[in-house]
């Protein structure tokens, strides 16, 4: 009987570098992880992880977060966030399912969400970058 095996594309996962510090939007369909400082928004279809040594302060909205560093914004997830011993989250959480491990800091609200409302969320993030308007370019 043959294995059925996921395999992964080490370049469809973006990485932000501990030490590495940006200010900013992250939009992408695949997983990122974080193990630096970002200052923004970041949005995902795919997964989240936020590692020990990460900072973000901003929004985060994707299918899956597994979270050990900090978080200050609010947190949407299509499916699960998982709270890892040691993190810490000053925000409102928005979830399908929550898991959280002993030693996690959580400092706010946290809402159950279905699929249909995070899609609901998630479209009008959509809207309004694309109703942004062009940047002027001087001659």
């Amino acid at each position: 009987m043959a294995k059925l095996e996921t395999e992964v594309n080490v370049n469809s996962i973006s990485r932000i570098s501990a030490g590495t510090v940006i200010k900013g939007e992250i939009v992408s369909p695949y997983d990122i992880r974080i193990d630096g400082a970002f200052e923004g928004k970041v949005q995902s279809k795919g997964r989240v992880v936020v590692g020990e040594k990460a900072h973000i302060q901003g929004d985060i909205i994707c299918g899956n977060i597994d979270l050990w560093g900090k978080v200050e914004g609010n947190v949407f997830v299509k499916d699960t966030l998982a709270l890892k011993e040691g993190c810490t989250v000053n925000g409102n959480l928005h979830v399908k399912r929550l898991s959280v491990e002993l030693g996690s800091t959580f400092n706010g609200n946290c809402r159950m969400i279905t699929e249909a409302e995070f899609d609901k969320i998630a479209g009008v993030e959509a809207a309004k970058e694309q109703k942004q308007p062009a940047p002027v370019r001087a001659n």
